[in-house]
């Protein structure tokens, strides 16, 4: 087995600086935060076997410190595992030494992995998504695959879809400078509204879980990815990123189009301009 050396600190977890135990408590107590903040149980469970890996990896104190996750990475590299598996142990790591309030610890330069062709989501696809939403009456799924598709909207930003965004067609996104208005289709309000309404949610965010918690990237993905799986759509197409894509690509065309048609007017304009004062007129 592929061990880390470090030297036993006494676990000191409550100064900046000591060395973080990871104990069944402490593991155990992060896993109950991540499902209080509406981590669904098989990513909860995801984490569970990825600190069992970091756990495996350490001496018998089981502590982490200061370039222990560095050692760590090493230590999986040299155990065979892809980088972009590397990546995902150490983000489950990061998370835990931040839950444990000692954030000085985690490593978040990650390797870079080989780059692969995006999958690309089909407006064919799509459709068939919102029809097999509204077949099996999954009106929350088929809410967030229509708003991914039509409006640039990041999916961390999720929780700025509020009853008040719907009401004004509009949402507000972004921190500081980078602040800027996302545009909502009104047809998109319509339903959000009237989906508000029903469920009993009169202001705040629209997207939450059985909890009353705002979604999240995971929680999000899962709930399309299960449609995908019912909907015979590949599932690596279920996410919010492939569908803003497909919002931006579809954008990006009609934009494209306009532009032919104002350069097509302001060509023929000239053209006439040129019938009559021209040089050779």
């Amino acid at each position: 087995m592929v061990t880390l050396e470090t030297t036993a600190l006494p676990p000191k977890t409550s100064q900046r600086g000591a060395a973080v135990p990871i104990t069944e408590d402490s593991v155990q107590g992060f896993l109950e935060d991540l499902t209080r903040r509406g981590r669904t149980p098989d990513t909860v469970e995801r984490y569970r076997r990825n600190l069992r890996k970091l756990i495996e990896l350490l001496p018998e104190e089981r502590y982490v410190r200061r370039g222990t996750l560095i050692k760590y990475r090493q230590a999986l590299l040299n155990a065979g595992y892809a980088p972009r598996t590397v990546n995902v142990y150490i983000a489950s790591a990061n998370s835990y030494v931040a839950y444990m309030g000692h954030r000085e610890y985690q490593l978040l330069d990650g390797l870079e992995a080989e780059k692969k062709l995006a999958p690309e989501l089909t407006r064919n696809e799509y459709i068939h998504l919102l029809q097999t939403a509204r077949l099996l009456e999954r009106e929350r799924s088929y809410l967030l695959i229509k708003l991914f598709a039509s409006a640039d909207l990041p999916v961390q930003e999720l929780t700025k879809i509020t009853v008040q965004a719907a009401q004004a067609g509009q949402a507000v996104i972004g921190e500081g400078g980078g602040r800027r208005n996302v545009r909502l289709p009104r047809c998109l309000c319509r339903e959000l509204l009237d989906y508000a309404r029903r469920n009993g949610i009169q202001e705040g965010p629209l997207f939450l879980t059985k909890d009353r918690a705002p979604m999240d990237r995971t929680y999000v993905t899962s709930s399309i990815r299960d449609l995908c799986v019912l909907a015979k759509v590949p599932v690596e197409k279920g996410n919010p990123r492939c569908l803003r894509r497909l919002y931006l690509a579809r954008r990006k065309a009609i934009e494209d189009n306009v532009a032919l048609l104002v350069e097509q007017a302001l060509e023929r304009q000239l053209d006439e301009e040129q019938l009559s004062v021209g040089w050779g007129a």
